[in-house]
């Protein structure tokens, strides 16, 4: 008995036209297709003329189970097509766990490539793109966000995250706040009619988005931080936080403050003053 294989398979983010025939075809020769929504599929499956033999449902619900399930299948010979609402699988996107069970199983794991909005926006936020880092999703909690933003307030590489419309404005307030008067940009609905691309420092971009709102897909890239030269001692974070709090700004505030001035995580000036106590 042969092996069968899995096949990531790209689709595209908005604009139909940029379905590769590869990827056409791929779907064309799956004896299984494993997607995020039916409905969603189904129509991208129905306007290039797909007939799907099976349409399986792999979200964040059933991924676990669905993923050993999907593997099982591959081994047992079926041509396994994964893909996302848009996008590519894995990317923000369920697929990490159904590459892992394959790879883990002996079954080969292909890919064709296709849209990936992170890379999209990237390429025209005019910001640098020899470097990067993509975080996808902020948390939702603000506590929890305001502390991966301070995670990667000292991150020197450019940043592209995901966010959706009803959080847009309160996760640009913690950036702002957070990472200071950066150049920014914010890309929206991408390769759709109304897609465009906004910007300006985080500070202008959330002032434009409390005027205008947003809406659709958004993805939010962000400069780095400025190269570190010498880094200060930890005697000299607690002095400035100290000087700070002398003024009459709250612990936690100044720890903030004085961790964006010098580029170091917030946790370095709060160990910083508990070795001082």
């Amino acid at each position: 008995m042969s092996v069968g294989k899995l096949v990531l398979v790209g689709t595209p983010i908005g604009n139909l036209d940029d379905m590769s025939g590869r990827a056409v075809q791929a779907l064309k020769d799956a004896d299984v297709i494993a997607c995020e929504d039916t409905r969603r599929t189904r129509k991208l499956l129905t306007h290039f003329g797909i007939k799907a033999l099976d349409l399986v449902v792999y979200n964040d619900v059933n991924e676990h189970a669905q993923a050993t399930a999907l593997a099982e299948r591959a081994l047992a010979g079926a041509t396994v097509a994964l893909v996302s609402d848009a996008g590519m699988p894995g990317i923000a996107d369920p697929g990490y766990r159904v590459v892992v069970e394959c790879v883990a199983a002996g079954v080969l794991v292909d890919v064709v490539p296709g849209p990936s909005a992170a890379i999209a926006a990237l390429s025209i936020s005019g910001l640098p793109t020899d470097r990067f880092v993509f975080e996808g999703f902020l948390p939702r909690k603000r506590s929890h966000r305001v502390d991966r933003i301070d995670v990667l307030a000292t991150e020197e590489r450019t940043l592209v995250l995901y966010e959706s419309p009803h959080r847009l404005e309160a996760a640009l307030e913690d950036l702002a706040a957070r990472l200071g008067p950066r150049r920014a940009a914010l890309a929206r609905e991408l390769t759709k009619l109304y897609g465009e691309v906004r910007r300006g420092t985080i500070e202008e971009l959330l002032d434009d988005v409390r005027e205008r709102g947003a809406r659709g897909e958004i993805v939010i890239v962000v400069e780095g931080a400025p190269a570190r030269t010498e880094r200060p001692t930890p005697a000299e974070l607690a002095e400035s936080a100290r000087r700070l709090m002398d003024t009459g700004l709250d612990r936690k505030d100044a720890m903030s403050e004085v961790a964006r001035a010098a580029g170091v995580p917030r946790r370095d000036v709060f160990d910083a003053l508990i070795d001082e106590e």
